[in-house]
């Protein structure tokens, strides 16, 4: 996997890169390494918190529990539309349709296209096998986009059936909600300016770092020895453009998302090691442990299929091997 994530040359044709000029106004950023506070009075995108509120949890959110483990599927999946009476797969069918929380601006993971201006992407792939699998059509599914604070919220608040945005599992988190088995691994990196110099965290100190708010990336830097500055922002995509505008030094994310940024910005490069081990799994509410083994049983069977490669492979261009489920009971 790491192939794809340190060489992101490959463009998407017909995308149009993200730039300063078109979202705002045509305020386009000079040439150049320089420091971030040049343009501290440019215009920026809303819900920027800069520099980010302290994490509340100083501890290690990946300590207490084994975060990959998640329920064992009983039985074989059972046909579409006809779930065990009284269970949560037969209140989502008598709803009539699956509801699931999405990011819908992460470029090949779950974005609108801007032909048809239908969600695509590899989250959206596995939403739709899920909704196929319960309704025996994968069309019977609403999309609901949230930010990257809302994904707990929603679960808890009873608005949504699953969220499926890259969300990383941790302790921390199983504590609020369940998690599926792992469909995808990535870690913690940078997305710097071309030409910028910066080769990792390290380069960072008293430097500002664009990440994402409710994410585990903002304790994470918050906590880094080089001690950077932490810029929240609601949206990824809007961290591009506080880097476009020279307004941070860097963006840290999960590499995996930091490589759609990239493909959208020629000028920008993904750079250090990971600094942290980063799975993602289904989110779901805590008690729907039926929900939960039947997912994993779509899961399992996309894995079996061949169907989590093929998508794999048709986002992000390389042939993979789906992650290994692991199981507690």
């Amino acid at each position: 996997m790491d192939r794809l994530w340190h060489d992101v040359g490959v463009r998407a044709p017909g995308l149009v890169p993200l730039l300063v000029a078109a979202l705002l106004g045509g305020c386009a950023a000079a040439p150049g390494p320089r420091s971030a506070e040049v343009d501290a009075g440019a215009p920026r995108p809303v819900g920027i918190q800069d520099p980010a509120p302290p994490a509340s949890a100083a501890a290690d959110a990946t300590i207490g529990c084994d975060r990959r483990a998640s329920l064992r599927p009983r039985g074989a999946l059972p046909p579409p539309g006809r779930m065990p009476a009284g269970s949560t797969m037969a209140r989502i069918v008598r709803d009539g349709r699956l509801v699931v929380g999405i990011d819908q601006d992460a470029y090949r993971f779950s974005y609108r296209d801007p032909i048809t201006g239908n969600l695509v992407g590899f989250e959206i792939d596995i939403a739709r096998r899920v909704a196929a699998a319960l309704f025996g059509d994968p069309d019977a599914i609403h999309f609901r986009a949230i930010t990257t604070a809302d994904r707990v919220p929603v679960l808890q608040r009873g608005e949504v059936d699953m969220v499926i945005r890259t969300m990383t599992m941790n302790c921390e988190r199983w504590r609020q909600v369940s998690f599926s088995t792992e469909y995808l691994s990535s870690g913690q990196r940078l997305l710097v300016r071309e030409g910028s110099g910066i080769r990792g965290l390290a380069d960072l100190g008293g430097r500002k770092v664009c990440a994402t708010s409710g994410s585990s990336s903002i304790p994470n830097l918050q906590r880094a020895p080089s001690r950077p500055i932490a810029v929240s922002s609601q949206l990824l995509v809007d961290c591009l453009v506080l880097l476009q505008q020279h307004q941070v030094d860097a963006i840290s994310s999960i590499d995996t998302l930091l490589a759609t940024l990239a493909v959208q910005d020629p000028n920008t490069r993904i750079v250090g090691d990971r600094i942290t081990d980063d799975p993602a799994g289904i989110a779901m509410p805590q008690g729907a442990d039926d929900l939960v083994r039947f997912v994993n049983a779509v899961l399992d069977r996309m894995r079996a299929d061949g169907t989590w490669t093929a998508s794999y492979r048709r986002w992000f261009g390389t042939a993979e091997t789906a992650p290994t489920p692991r199981y507690r009971d």
